[in-house]
C-alpha cells in the first residue's frame, strides 16, 4: 500500500500525518501560539558562563536563557573519526566566550519542561538535497545511502561544481539526494549560497535576540523532509496552503507536483485515515496488539519504558512460542508508537522473558528493522543479561503527550490520589493539631463529599471517639469545590 502525507491546516493549527500501509506512522503539528524553533539561527548574547558544567546561558530573545555546551562551541573537529575524536580534551569554556559577548546560535532542540533551548553554534541550513556547514569543510553522506557506487557519484557530482580546493564551506548529501541528477544538486548548491549571503549581511546590522534564519512553514517542511518515491499522494484541505506548497514544488520539486490535491470533501481531511482515533490512543499509556496482549509506555523527564505483556494471548502451542510471537508483534508496534509519540532519549523495552537465543536475535532485528524508515536517529543495543532493550532516539523537540496535554490539576502528574480514607485518617490528625493549640467549642470540617460520606457512613465510631477524646463537637460538610486531598478544619 503507497503512502499518503495529510496537510490539515486550521487558523490555529496546522498538522502532517505522515500515512503508511493505511496506518498513521508520525505527526508533526505546529500552533500560532508554540512555534518550534529548531533549526532557527539567532544573534545571541552570553549571559553567563559555568566552567564547572563546560556551558554557558544564552539569551536568544525567548522566556528562558538557552544553553550551550562547550562541544557545541568548540570548532568541529572535522577528519576524526568517533573514538579519535573523544580522545580530544575539549578546551575550557572560559577560553572560547566571555559573559557579555555575542555570537551566532542555533537551535537544536526546543525548550522542553523546565529545560531552556539547546544551542549550537556549528550552525547547518538545510535545502532538499544538501546541508551547508558553514563552519565546516568536508563533504558528508547520509548513512541511509547504503550503496557505496550511488555515494561516490553524489560525492563526485557535488565535487564538479565546487572550486577546486572547495570554497570553504562543509556539505551533506541528504537521503533525498539518492537518485537525483548533476542539475538539482547544483540548484541547490546555488540556492544555499544565496541564502547563507542574506544570513551574512544580517549579520552585521543584528542586535542579541534577533532572528537570522527561520526554516519553511511546518507544511513545506514536511515535504521537503519527508516526500519520496513511496508517497503516492498529498492531501491538502487549505487551499491557500495547497496553492502555496504547489509553487515551492514547482521551483523545488517539479516532479512532485502532479501528486499534490486539494481536499475539498464532506468530512474532516484528517477523518480518512482515522487519524483523530489513533491520536487519541497515542496518548493512552497502553496499546492493544492485534494477538490480544498489550504494550504499556511510561514517560518520564529521565526516561521513556516499555512494558510488553501478552494479556489476553493464550498461543497456540507451548509457552516459549506464545511469548516469541507476542514480542515480534510488539517490536513492530513499538517502532510505530516511538514515531508517532514523538519519544526520544533513553528508551527502555522490556520484553516478555525469552530463553531462546534465536528467538532473542529475532525479536531485535525485528525491531531494528522497523526502525529502519524512522526519520530520527536511533541506536539499538542488544538485549541485556536482565532480558531488557536500551535504545535511544534522538529527541529534538516535545513528545505528542508533551505538547497536547498537561499535568492533572488534581494529582499533580502522579497519576493517583489519596484514597478517602487516607484523606480521613488526616482530617483527624489536623483535628488533634487544632485542639492543642487553640481554645475552641465545636470544629467544622469542610471536605470533598466523597470523603464525608466516607468519614459518616463507614467510620461513624470513629467520630464519637474522637469527639470524646477532645470534649468537642465535631461537624463535617462535604463541599464539590474541594478536591478529594483538599480539606479545612475551621474553628467556631
Amino acid at each position: 500500500m503507497s503512502d499518503e502525507i495529510l496537510i490539515n491546516v486550521s487558523p490555529s493549527e496546522t498538522r502532517v500525518a505522515l500515512i503508511e500501509g493505511g496506518l498513521l506512522q508520525e505527526l508533526y503539528l505546529e500552533r500560532t501560539s508554540a512555534h518550534s524553533h529548531v533549526g532557527k539561527i539567532f544573534q545571541g548574547q552570553v549571559k553567563r558562563v559555568l566552567p564547572g558544567m563546560q556551558a554557558a546561558f544564552v539569551d536568544i530573545g525567548l522566556d528562558r536563557t538557552a544553553f550551550l555546551h562547550v562541544a557545541e562551541l568548540a570548532p568541529p573537529r572535522s577528519g576524526l573519526d568517533d573514538e579519535e575524536a573523544q580522545a580530544v580534551p575539549l578546551p575550557n569554556i572560559t577560553e572560547l566566550v566571555r559573559e557579555g559577548q555575542e555570537v551566532l546560535v542555533q537551535v537544536i532542540k526546543d525548550p522542553i519542561g523546565s529545560k531552556g533551548a539547546r544551542l549550537t553554534t556549528h550552525l547547518s541550513i538545510p535545502s532538499r538535497y544538501l546541508v551547508l556547514l558553514p563552519q565546516a569543510d568536508s563533504i558528508g553522506i547520509s548513512v541511509r545511502i547504503e550503496s557505496e557506487e550511488e555515494r561516490q557519484r553524489l560525492k563526485g557530482l557535488l565535487e564538479s561544481e565546487l572550486p577546486e580546493g572547495g570554497d570553504g564551506f562543509g556539505y551533506i548529501l541528504r537521503t533525498n539526494a539518492e537518485g537525483v541528477s548533476a542539475d538539482a544538486i547544483a540548484q541547490d548548491l546555488e540556492f544555499l549560497h544565496r541564502l547563507w549571503g542574506r544570513i551574512r549581511a544580517q549579520m552585521s546590522e543584528a542586535k542579541p535576540g534577533d532572528l537570522l534564519f527561520s526554516d519553511l512553514s511546518l507544511p513545506l517542511r514536511s515535504l521537503r523532509d519527508v516526500m519520496g518515491d513511496s508517497v503516492e499522494r498529498v492531501r491538502i484541505d487549505h487551499e491557500a496552503t495547497c496553492r502555496q506548497t504547489q509553487k515551492f514544488l514547482s521551483e523545488f520539486m517539479p516532479e512532485w507536483l502532479d501528486r499534490v490535491e486539494y481536499y475539498a470533501g464532506p468530512g474532516p481531511l484528517f477523518d480518512l485515515f482515522g487519524v483523530e482515533d489513533e491520536i487519541q490512543r497515542a496518548l493512552s499509556r497502553t496499546t492493544t496488539l492485534k494477538s490480544g496482549g498489550h504494550i504499556v509506555i511510561d514517560q518520564t523527564e529521565a526516561m521513556t519504558t516499555v512494558d510488553v505483556n501478552t494479556g489476553g494471548y493464550v498461543g497456540h502451542r507451548t509457552l516459549e512460542e506464545t511469548i516469541f510471537k507476542t514480542n515480534l508483534e510488539a517490536a513492530q508496534a513499538i517502532a510505530r508508537q516511538l514515531r508517532l509519540r514523538s519519544l526520544g532519549g533513553i528508551i527502555i523495552i522490556d520484553f516478555i522473558d525469552m530463553y531462546d537465543e534465536e528467538h532473542k536475535r529475532q525479536v531485535l532485528r525485528t525491531l531494528e528493522r522497523a526502525l529502519e524508515r524512522d526519520h530520527a536517529r536511533t541506536m539499538v543495543n542488544p538485549i541485556s543479561s536482565l532480558g531488557l532493550v536500551e535504545m535511544t532516539r534522538k529527541r529534538t523537540t516535545e513528545s505528542l503527550e508533551q505538547r497536547l496535554c498537561e499535568i492533572c490539576p488534581t494529582c499533580s502528574g502522579r497519576g493517583t490520589i489519596k484514597s478517602a480514607e487516607t484523606v480521613s485518617f488526616e482530617i483527624y490528625r489536623e483535628i488533634l493539631r487544632a485542639v492543642r493549640q487553640f481554645e475552641t467549642g465545636q470544629l467544622l470540617v469542610l471536605a470533598s463529599a466523597r470523603v464525608v460520606e466516607c468519614i459518616l457512613d463507614e467510620q461513624n465510631q470513629t467520630v464519637a471517639d474522637l469527639e470524646e477524646l477532645v470534649g468537642k463537637s465535631i461537624r463535617f460538610q462535604g463541599d464539590e469545590q474541594y478536591s478529594q486531598e483538599q480539606f479545612d478544619v475551621v474553628l467556631l
